[in-house]
């Protein structure tokens, strides 16, 4: 997995994993070219200070992307200059599924939002895990580019 790191300073409490691209941010409008410009990305409702919140309460937030390398940096910058904090950004390299970028990390928690525009709950992340991984990971789904202001952690 490609790591990009945002803050080298990590709570080996417990790990929290999550989406970015339609979890905790959206396209500013509604339109093609919106959904492709990644800087115009903003953040969902109180995301920023939800994850905050989490952090202050011991949990390790770790980033995942769709985006892949310079993208996947951009996307890194982008979060940073919004005010997000975490540890790192994961993306994938070539070849690689998202599976991986989660087996690798092993969160207790992985937030994801339920990709309607893309397919539905077959696209995402998580169905890509093995069964026994899933036993391991709590998942949280959220609806798509409604956020995690609601989300309950326990």
């Amino acid at each position: 997995m490609g790591y990009i790191i945002i803050d080298k300073i990590k709570n080996n409490n417990k790990k929290i994993m999550i989406f970015i691209e339609g979890t905790i941010l959206k396209p500013k409008h509604n339109n093609f070219f919106s959904r492709i410009h990644i800087l115009g990305y903003v953040p969902i409702k109180n995301a920023i200070e939800t994850l905050r919140k989490w952090q202050e309460e011991g949990y390790e937030i770790i980033y995942l992307t769709s985006l892949r390398g310079r993208q996947a940096m951009k996307m890194a910058r982008h979060i940073d200059e919004l005010g997000f904090e975490g540890s790192m950004v994961g993306y994938r390299q070539s070849r690689q599924s998202y599976a991986t970028l989660i087996k690798e990390e092993m969160p207790d928690i992985f937030i994801e939002d339920d990709c309607e525009s893309v397919g539905g709950e077959t696209s995402m992340c998580y169905e890509e895990l093995s069964e026994e991984i899933k036993e391991k990971i709590r998942l949280i789904k959220v609806k798509e580019f409604e956020g995690i202001d609601e989300v309950k952690l326990y």
